[in-house]
C-alpha cells in the first residue's frame, strides 16, 4: 500500500513568533483529533524556522522538510543551503523543483536533477514537483510537458535510493489562483506519471510511489481529489497556513484506499 501524504509548504510566510504558534494549533488539534495511522504529515516552513518546527513537532508524530536546498555539496555559494546542512538538522524531506523556483529563479531540469541527487546522497525524502502552466494546458502540451520534467528529474537515479522520490503534480495554472484541476484532470496525469515510472523502474516500483497534488487543495476538493486511484495525497500551499483547514484536509484521506 502506498504511503498517504500531506506536505504543507509555508513558503515565504510567517514570521517566528506566527510560525511558532501555527505550528502549535496544528499539533493541539492533531492531539484532539488524531489522523489515521496510514497518514503521514510533514511540515515545510522557511529555512530559519526548521530547527524550532522540528523540536516542536516531535511531540505529535508531524515529520519536517525544507522548501528547497543547494545543488553544490559546498563551498563559496552565499546564501545557499546544502543537503549535508538539512541532514545534519535531522531535516528527512525537502521540495525541489517547485514551479516558484523554476519561474521566479530560473531553474532549470538539470538544476533540479542536481538536487536531487545532492537530497538523496544525504537520504533527504525529495518531494519533486512537476506540472504544466495555463499556455501548455490549453495547447495540449500537458503530457510533452510534465514527461520532460519527470524523465530528467529520473533520469540518473541511483538504484538503491530510488524509492525515496515523491512526486506532487503542480498544475501550475492552479496554484494561488482559486482554480483546481477537476479530480478527473488530477487523476489523469496521476496515472500518466506513474506510467512513466513503471517504464523505468518496473510496475512494482511505481505501485509503491506516492504521488501527490499540489494545486488549490483545500478543505472543500480535499476528499473528492484523493479518492482518486493514482492521487496518494497533496502538496498544501496557501490551505496549509491556517491550521483549521490544514487538520480538515488530513482528514479527508478514504480509509478503504
Amino acid at each position: 500500500m502506498r504511503d498517504k501524504i500531506l506536505a504543507g509548504n509555508w513558503k515565504m510566510n510567517k514570521t517566528f513568533g506566527e510560525a511558532e504558534e501555527l505550528i502549535d494549533e496544528i499539533a493541539d488539534q492533531l492531539s484532539k483529533k488524531p489522523v489515521n495511522s496510514d497518514v503521514q504529515i510533514i511540515i515545510c516552513p522557511p529555512f530559519p524556522y526548521l530547527e524550532m518546527i522540528r523540536d516542536l513537532s516531535e511531540e505529535c508524530d508531524i515529520q519536517v522538510g525544507a522548501q528547497n536546498l543547494s545543488q553544490f555539496e559546498a563551498g563559496a555559494y552565499t546564501g545557499e543551503v546544502s543537503a549535508a546542512m538539512l541532514s545534519s538538522m535531522q531535516i528527512g524531506y525537502c521540495i525541489i523543483g517547485h514551479s516558484e523556483r523554476r519561474q521566479y529563479f530560473g531553474e532549470t531540469d538539470e538544476i533540479i536533477a542536481a538536487k536531487i541527487k545532492q537530497a538523496l546522497n544525504e537520504d533527504i525524502f525529495p518531494i519533486f514537483c512537476c506540472g504544466e502552466n495555463l499556455t501548455e494546458r490549453e495547447s495540449g502540451r500537458h503530457f510533452e510537458v510534465v514527461q520532460k520534467q519527470v524523465e530528467a528529474a529520473l533520469s540518473d537515479l541511483p538504484a538503491d535510493k530510488a524509492y525515496m522520490i515523491i512526486i506532487a503534480y503542480e498544475p501550475v495554472w492552479a496554484i494561488g489562483t482559486g482554480k483546481v484541476a477537476s479530480p478527473e484532470q488530477a487523476q489523469e496525469m496521476h496515472a500518466f506519471i506513474r506510467k512513466l515510472v513503471a517504464y523505468k523502474f518496473g510496475e512494482e516500483f511505481a505501485e509503491n510511489l506516492s504521488i501527490l497534488y499540489g494545486g488549490s487543495c483545500n478543505p472543500s476538493n480535499a476528499a473528492e481529489l484523493f479518492k482518486q486511484p493514482d492521487v496518494d495525497g497533496g502538496l498544501i500551499g496557501g490551505a496549509s497556513l491556517k491550521a483549521a483547514d490544514f487538520i480538515k484536509i488530513a482528514h479527508s484521506f478514504p480509509e478503504d484506499k
